[in-house]
């Protein structure tokens, strides 16, 4: 008998661009129990320039495709790529005014998130902040007017209220594809609200991760000009309409150490 041509062996999958997106953000977000007492200060201050505009560079080249979301819907308002999940198929053809904001859960640990906000026309998630917090955000699609501020520093009061001076940081509409934007616990806008001109979604990355027991910090404008605006915090977390959907682009699998 004869023998067959031998074959080679397949080469290995190539890693999606989202699980890419995990490991780079492990190895630059550790995590405060990997970390010794002393170290868990600087473990929570914004990481080195580079480190940040790496994952800036590979969250530009993320499309919706590459996170499970359809590309027949997105400009069309009937949905946004992922309702194809048992729950909601036809009963999800509703005004899409009446869709709350929806969250696409891609990975967290105690680091950092990784998550989708989806977003009906004219959705607005209110001012609010990131304490302590590093944010990247990719417009996947659409349109969305972002208005933010920072903190004046050092800190403006106003006699007898409680607010504070704010300087604005963007009033704008992002279209995208657009670059990813970052923002950091003192600067970058870390103060913003957010409108959806046209159905989007955002692809965030947050490090560390809002905790079980709180939410982001809502604020107020209560005056001021164009450039500058007092704020007040508010006494609860803002409110926002919200619920949880299905994730259907790639796996992360947590590597453990």
């Amino acid at each position: 008998m004869g023998w067959g041509i031998p074959t080679r062996p397949p080469p290995p999958a190539t890693p999606s661009r989202v699980h890419a997106l995990y490991e780079l953000c492990k190895r630059t977000f550790p995590s405060p129990s990997s970390v010794s007492t002393a170290a868990v200060s600087s473990s929570r201050s914004p990481p080195p320039d580079n480190a940040i505009r790496a994952i800036s560079s590979l969250m530009d080249t993320i499309t919706p495709v590459d996170v499970g979301l359809r590309g027949d819907n997105f400009e069309d308002g009937k949905g946004f790529g992922f309702f194809e999940s048992n729950f909601l198929k036809d009963s999800a053809r509703v005004a899409r005014w009446a869709q709350p904001i929806t969250y696409l859960h891609v990975f967290e640990c105690d680091a950092f998130s990784i998550g989708i906000f989806c977003l009906p026309t004219s959705a607005v998630i209110p001012l609010h902040d990131h304490p302590g917090m590093t944010v990247l955000s990719k417009l996947l699609y659409g349109s969305m007017h972002v208005k933010s501020y920072d903190w004046v520093e050092p800190a403006v009061l106003a006699s007898g209220k409680p607010v504070r001076l704010g300087k604005l940081h963007t009033d704008d509409v992002l279209n995208a594809p657009c670059p990813t934007a970052v923002l950091y616990p003192q600067s970058g806008g870390n103060i913003h609200c957010f409108t959806s001109v046209k159905s989007c979604a955002v692809l965030d990355v947050i490090a560390p991760p809002y905790s079980e027991s709180s939410g982001p910090a809502g604020h107020t404008k209560v005056r001021g000009p164009d450039s500058y605006a007092w704020l007040e915090a508010l006494s609860v977390p803002v409110n926002i309409n919200m619920h949880s959907g299905m994730y259907t682009g790639p796996t992360v699998q947590e590597h453990l150490p």
